[in-house]
């Protein structure tokens, strides 16, 4: 069994606007098809989109079922007006507005609440990120009202105060988590969240000569090191490659080399667990 637990269909891992722009008139079913039909032959059965707002992860959704996968997405995910997301995801401007979209999407059908809480990482500079995290309180708001809906919860989330405080407020599923500490990492671990560290969105950045080589073999020896010690905390981890990044093509199996290279022999039961987790939450 291959899963994948973040992916977005919309996008094709090599230029994000222009992916884009193939749906934005009418999703492009041809383009779902092909890539669900490369998904089935390399075996996978279960994917988890991390949304867009043209709708292409819910046809994905209603098509998957033929190519004999499982398939879950957000619809749109849901980002702060101002803040990273926007070129993705619904826009909100306050927590008012936040809870309506939230049960717009609910109600729309969405499988759970994918949120966006931080930046990115800068990929020429180990430590930095393009934007800092939410507010402790504030994260708690966000992950509460989408909780009080019957919604599970996936975080766009990196930094160890930002991952840490989406933690302590319960949230189910952390998407990269980068520059982590041991007070996030034991934190994840105590909550029974699972952390999807999308390995690939760095690993496959190395030899492309789009960004700082020693800043990307750093950023992902730091990642990986990172998994070493959730993974000896008993933590929850599950695979997630964010198909569709730039440099991460549909189908990708370098997540799980990556995952292999830190777990060795354990890998199987460690992902096991997390997986399960994952399809119980979400």
């Amino acid at each position: 069994m291959i899963v994948d637990c973040h992916i977005h269909m919309v996008l094709d891992g090599a230029d994000w606007k222009t992916a884009i722009a193939r749906h934005k008139q009418a999703v492009d079913e041809g383009w779902i098809r092909q890539t669900l039909a490369h998904y089935q032959e390399l075996g996978f059965t279960y994917l988890r989109d991390g949304g867009d707002r043209w709708g292409v992860g819910r046809r994905a959704r209603e098509l998957a079922g033929e190519y004999g996968i499982t398939y879950r997405t957000p619809l749109s995910p849901l980002c702060k007006a101002g803040h990273y997301g926007g070129f993705i995801g619904e826009k909100y401007g306050n927590l008012r507005k936040y809870a309506k979209l939230v049960v717009k999407n609910r109600e729309d059908g969405a499988d759970f609440i994918k949120i966006m809480i931080s930046g990115l990482m800068d990929f020429d500079r180990f430590g930095v990120l393009t934007e800092e995290g939410m507010e402790p309180a504030e994260i708690r708001e966000l992950i509460h009202i989408a909780h009080e809906e019957g919604m599970a919860v996936m975080a766009h989330a990196n930094g160890a105060r930002t991952v840490e405080a989406a933690a302590e407020a319960g949230v189910d599923s952390i998407e990269h988590g980068a520059y982590l500490d041991e007070g996030a990492l034991h934190a994840m671990a105590e909550a029974g969240t699972v952390w999807v560290p999308t390995l690939s969105t760095i690993g496959n950045l190395r030899g492309r000569g789009r960004f700082d080589e020693t800043a990307v073999e750093r950023i992902l020896e730091s990642a990986m090191e990172n998994v070493r010690l959730f993974a000896a905390m008993d933590g929850l981890l599950a695979p997630g490659t964010d198909a569709g990044a730039w440099s991460v093509p549909h189908g990708s199996l370098t997540e799980y080399e990556l995952l292999r290279a830190v777990l060795g022999g354990g890998t199987q039961e460690v992902l096991g667990r997390g997986i399960q987790a994952i399809r119980q939450k979400f």
